[in-house]
């Protein structure tokens, strides 16, 4: 159909009714900017002001409870505003938990749940609103809804499992009921909760979690694997130490770091990188000594491990932790290679138990090595000994010395029994 302005009394009625429609469309326009405007106001004044310019807008009703709420501490007032807010707009769970906080202060036991329930309706998976929903229900008392909340947080925001699972903590300490009903199958949550029992020295618990972890085939990273393993050897669960380093190096792809029944000692050619940590070599930063790989000079493999001395030595800074058996006789054997070393002293090889400090060898001085040269000894541990540290000291300590000396081939393993003995 088509209009046909074939007088002039028609074009001016169509040219007013354009302009009145552009009139009104920028009245609307100007009002609404108007109350963006007053809202972002934090004076109440202008919030209402916001109100009166754009009536249908739920967030201004809330942003005035809000006021009334937080300023004015009127709960009263708040909870009206909110209710407006939810009438326009019943869909927002700010709103619903906004209001849940009031009658919380109004004492409607009853409306407050109510709100909860329908803040958690509105955005079931939402981290913030199952976070606030956690915490009122805490503050209600009901645990097992809180604990559940807070689930939801670990599962949607990952970065917040250790804060939620701090307050599931003081809720419910008990390690096997937060295993089983509330950690999502995600990392972050496992090593939330094992970080939090490490914290608190609880061996047992620590083992049930990394357990747990290894079970469910969860992603651990090295890091993590040499903190559980400092842990368990210093609180001396070293069994435990032991088993979690084969887990790992199974979940890791590290088999090549596992001790064997040839050789307790690991990575003991240096064929491998150094891991710095767990069962692995670990070292330190030494005042006056360097440790370097060295691709030119080696025993029986590829490479050596390379120490410089130079300045007042008392240890190479480079160490072993070794799983062993008490009641056990042991083979050690070593080589070394070394420029003139110049000074007092030198470097030796040491096994001693890791805890009493107990030498069960002692090496000579690593002097007079043009070419490489082996050290023995056998030695039989103690009955409370399950744990030796390797490493290579500089005795007497004190003054100061300047050398190079080369280390690799390290071997320790379990004597064998003369034949038909017990």
């Amino acid at each position: 159909m088509q209009l046909k302005l074939d007088s002039p009394s028609k074009k001016r009625a169509v040219a007013l009714i354009a302009f009145a429609c552009a009139g009104l469309y920028i009245a609307v326009s100007c009002c609404l900017l108007a109350a963006a405007w007053c809202s972002n106001t934090a004076d109440i004044a202008h919030l209402r002001w916001a109100i009166r310019l754009d009536p249908l807008n739920a967030d201004y009703h809330h942003l005035l409870g809000r006021y009334d709420d937080l300023v004015l501490n009127d709960p009263a007032a708040a909870q009206a505003q909110y209710l407006r807010a939810l009438a326009l707009n019943p869909h927002d769970a700010r709103y619903w938990l906004d209001l849940a906080n009031t009658y919380q202060l109004l004492g409607d036991s009853s409306a407050q749940s109510n709100a909860i329930e329908r803040a958690i309706v509105a955005d079931p998976r939402k981290p913030d609103v199952a976070w606030e929903a956690a915490n009122l229900y805490l503050v209600r008392g009901q645990t097992e809804k809180a604990l559940a909340q807070f689930r939801l947080v670990m599962e949607g925001a990952p970065v917040r499992s250790s804060q939620a699972l701090t307050l599931c903590w003081r809720i419910d300490p008990d390690v096997d009921h937060l295993l089983a009903t509330v950690i999502p199958n995600q990392p972050d949550a496992y090593l939330a909760l094992l970080t939090q029992v490490m914290d608190k020295d609880d061996t047992d618990a620590t083992v049930k979690v990394w357990n747990a972890m290894v079970r469910s085939r969860q992603s651990v990273e090295l890091g993590n694997v040499f903190e559980l393993v400092r842990f368990l050897v210093l609180h001396k669960a070293v069994d435990q130490a032991h088993l979690v380093w084969r887990q790992a190096a199974s979940l890791l792809g590290l088999s090549s770091y596992l001790p064997s029944s040839n050789n307790l000692i690991v990575n003991g050619s240096f064929s491998f990188p150094i891991l710095n940590g767990g069962f692995d070599w670990e070292y330190q930063r030494k005042p006056g000594v360097t440790l370097t790989l060295d691709t030119n000079e080696s025993h029986d493999g590829h490479r050596s491990l390379a120490i410089g001395f130079d300045g007042e030595i008392d240890d190479a800074g480079i160490q072993q932790i070794i799983f062993v058996q008490p009641d056990t006789t042991y083979q050690f054997t070593a080589y070394y290679k070394n420029d003139p070393i110049k000074g007092v002293g030198g470097p030796h090889f040491a096994l001693q138990d890791a805890y009493t400090g107990k030498n069960y060898f002692l090496s000579e001085e690593l002097r007079d090595g043009a070419f490489w040269k082996s050290v023995t000894g056998e030695f039989t541990t103690g009955p409370d000994t399950t744990l030796l540290k390797l490493s290579v000291p500089r005795l007497p300590a004190g003054s100061a010395i300047q050398g190079k000396l080369w280390i690799d081939d390290f071997r320790l393993e379990e004597k064998a029994s003369p034949e038909g003995g017990l």
